[in-house]
C-alpha cells in the first residue's frame, strides 16, 4: 500500500497540512498547476500582540492565463521584514530561544532565492524535519501528469505508484471518485480535527494561523494528540 497526498505549496501551513501529509508515504508538491492571488501559496497568518496578522510574499505573476505556480516570481526584498514581525511576535515564546535562530537563517536562505515554490519547499523541508515526519517530498514535475483536475490528479498518483489518495475536502466538488476507482486508487477524505488548543501568546487562541506558532509556543504542531487515521482510511 502507498498513500499519497497531492497539495499546492504553501507559506508555512498550518498545522494541519503537517497532520495531512504525516499520514502519507509521499507528498507531492502540485506546482504545475495555475498560480492563484488571495490563495495561501505566498501568504500566512501569525498571532501578534494586535491581533493576527497576515505576513505576505510579495510576487510577480504575467499576464498569461494559468500561470504555473512554479514559475511566479519574488518581487523586491520580504524576508527580513518578515523575519522581524515573526521574532517581535514570538519573541517571548517558550521555543524562542531553540528556534528563532533556525527560523532566521531560513530567512537568510529565502532572500536569496527568486521563485516561491523554492521558499515555500525551504521551509515545508525544515519544518517536516523539525516535526520528525517520516515522509517523502517530490515534486509533480517528475510524473509529469497531463490533463485536468480529476485526470490530472490521478495520473500523478499512478506515475508514483499509488494505490491511496489521500485529499483534503475541498476536492469533494470536483474529484471524480469513479475515475479513481475504475483505475485501481482509493480516494480517501482527510477530516480535519478537532485540534486540541495549546498555550497561546496575544490573547484568545486562534487555531487557524500558522505552523510555526505552534512551534515557538513549545508545542511542536500537536500531531501527536491526533486521530491515527484520515475518514475512510484502510490503514497503513
Amino acid at each position: 500500500m502507498k498513500r499519497v497526498a497531492i497539495i499546492q505549496s504553501s507559506y508555512i501551513p498550518w498545522r494541519g497540512f503537517f497532520d495531512l501529509i504525516s499520514r502519507c508515504d509521499e507528498y507531492i508538491i502540485y506546482d504545475q498547476v495555475a498560480y492563484s492571488k488571495g490563495h495561501w501559496h505566498n501568504r500566512n497568518k501569525i498571532k501578534t500582540e494586535t491581533g493576527t496578522r497576515w505576513i505576505t510574499i510579495p510576487v510577480m505573476t504575467s499576464d498569461r492565463l494559468g500561470q504555473p505556480i512554479e514559475d511566479v516570481e519574488i518581487k523586491g526584498d520580504w524576508a527580513q521584514a518578515h523575519f522581524a514581525q515573526v521574532r517581535q511576535a514570538y519573541k517571548k515564546a517558550p521555543a524562542a530561544t531553540d528556534f528563532l535562530p533556525v527560523i532566521e537563517s531560513l530567512y537568510k536562505q529565502a532572500e536569496k532565492l527568486q521563485l516561491l515554490t523554492e521558499v515555500n519547499e525551504l521551509f515545508l523541508r525544515h519544518i517536516v524535519d523539525t516535526l520528525k515526519l517520516k515522509i517523502v517530498i517530490t515534486r509533480d514535475r517528475i510524473y509529469s501528469p497531463r490533463g485536468a483536475r480529476s485526470e490530472r490528479v490521478l495520473a500523478t498518483c499512478l506515475a508514483a505508484g499509488a494505490t491511496h489518495y489521500l485529499s483534503g475536502p475541498s476536492a469533494k466538488v470536483y474529484l471524480d471518485e469513479a475515475m479513481f476507482r475504475d483505475a485501481g486508487v482509493t480516494v480517501e477524505w482527510m477530516s480535519y480535527g478537532p485540534y486540541p488548543e495549546y498555550t497561546q501568546l496575544h490573547g484568545a487562541f486562534d487555531g487557524q494561523v500558522s505552523v510555526i506558532d505552534s512551534i515557538l509556543n513549545g508545542n511542536g504542531a500537536g500531531l501527536a494528540a491526533l486521530p491515527a487515521q484520515p475518514q475512510g482510511a484502510a490503514g497503513c
